[in-house]
């Protein structure tokens, strides 16, 4: 049966479709639909709008919402779990809803852990199907665009880079710089609808991995947003309180999708490695990525961990350094699966390709690793890491 025909659209019923305890059940019967769709759609350049839609339908987006807020009420390393199992089928479904999570879950800690009033955005989310897209990966410490200074409010000019998921999102949750006349350039955080006049989303996603993200440029020309809508104001170029806690949730998060990508491309390898003769060499390549793969489970499982921390420098150093460990090896993990497929990997049909081209993608989240290892190093020497 292909559910996309039959689950209704409405948000707020489908919101109560996936939940904490049956969340894995659902994705077992539409894995494959998702994987041949994300196919599909790296093959034509073109965005998983169907594979989301099926998602949202069942509930996924609002699956870390609390249940009292009208969502699936699933915790933080369910929530890891799910991407990583969504992951396992399509590497560009999985981020794109992964990008949006996380900016569902920080919300969620905020209420959760500090009593903020992050009701009406949760509610939203599980009552009306709002989507996030999070322009974080792009602006980091430092912001980007210019925020000028108008009645009532700021003028916005900006071009937000790596915007997954911006073809349907619905809020863009982003910053501009403002050069304030006396306390000097502060970056301000808020949301933006977008379909506001002046928000463009550009079709210039054309790349070697994740293709079916949709993360094109968005374009703000001019775009007015009121002082109320400010979240917060902070220094460039500072680790701030917000970033420690974006750190910690939505890192562990994102690699959640790669080391799905790693759980599906070693399955792939192993699937050709059985229709072959064993020989030394074949079950030591086979050895390799299995040492590969016990290393991103170890990484991965410990970044999850990371969850129950407090945001703090120390945190941060943590979950960035594992981080690295995990995207390196969900990376080792696709190189030796290509080496156990040798010539038959190689082949689309194998599905080992189009994984290898998503794994690269771990590469350019942040920290990157040597901003990472120049983080950790300043860590080590008591020195300050705004330095």
């Amino acid at each position: 049966m292909n559910l996309r025909t039959v689950i209704p659209g409405d948000a707020k019923t489908a919101a109560k479709r996936a939940n904490a305890a049956n969340w894995r059940e659902i994705l077992d019967k539409i894995g494959p639909e998702l994987e041949e769709q994300g196919r599909v759609c790296d093959r034509e350049g073109t965005f998983v709008s169907s594979n989301l839609t099926l998602l949202q339908r069942l509930g996924f987006f609002a699956l870390g919402v609390p249940a009292e807020l009208g969502g699936g009420g699933a915790d933080f390393a369910q929530m890891c779990a799910m991407l990583r199992a969504v992951g396992r089928w399509d590497g560009s479904t999985a981020l794109t809803l992964s990008m949006h999570s996380h900016q569902v879950m920080v919300p969620e800690w905020k209420r959760r852990t500090m009593g903020a009033p992050t009701e009406g955005l949760l509610k939203r989310v599980a009552e009306e199907g709002v989507r996030l897209v999070s322009s974080g990966g792009s602006d980091w410490l430092p912001g980007s665009g210019r925020a000028e200074r108008v009645d009532g409010g700021y003028k916005i000019t900006a071009r937000k880079v790596f915007s997954s998921g911006s073809p349907e999102g619905h809020i863009l949750m982003t910053s501009a710089v403002y050069n304030d006349p006396e306390k000097g350039p502060q970056v301000i955080h808020f949301p933006l609808p977008m379909k506001s006049e002046g928000v463009k989303v550009l079709s210039n996603w054309d790349t070697m991995g994740m293709r079916g993200t949709g993360s094109n440029d968005v374009e703000i020309d001019g775009v007015f947003v009121p002082d109320a809508a400010i979240a917060a104001t902070r220094d460039p170029d500072v680790w701030h309180f917000l970033f420690h806690l974006i750190s910690m949730l939505a890192m562990p998060l994102v690699y959640s999708v790669y080391a799905g990508i790693a759980d599906g491309i070693r399955e792939n390898a192993l699937e050709q490695v059985r229709k072959k003769r064993s020989d030394p060499a074949l079950l030591m390549a086979v050895g390799e990525m299995e040492n590969a793969y016990v290393t991103l489970n170890l990484a991965h499982a410990a970044m999850v961990e990371c969850g129950n921390d407090k945001p703090s420098e120390e945190t941060t150093n943590k979950v960035m350094t594992l981080r690295n460990l995990t995207g390196k090896a969900a990376m080792d993990v696709a190189s030796k699966a290509l080496d156990c497929a040798s010539g038959a990997g190689f082949f689309r049909a194998a599905g080992i390709e189009l994984r290898f081209r998503d794994m690269q993608a771990a590469r350019f989240h942040p920290l990157q690793d040597r901003v990472q290892q120049f983080y950790s190093a300043r860590m080590a020497l008591g020195l300050s890491v705004n330095g």
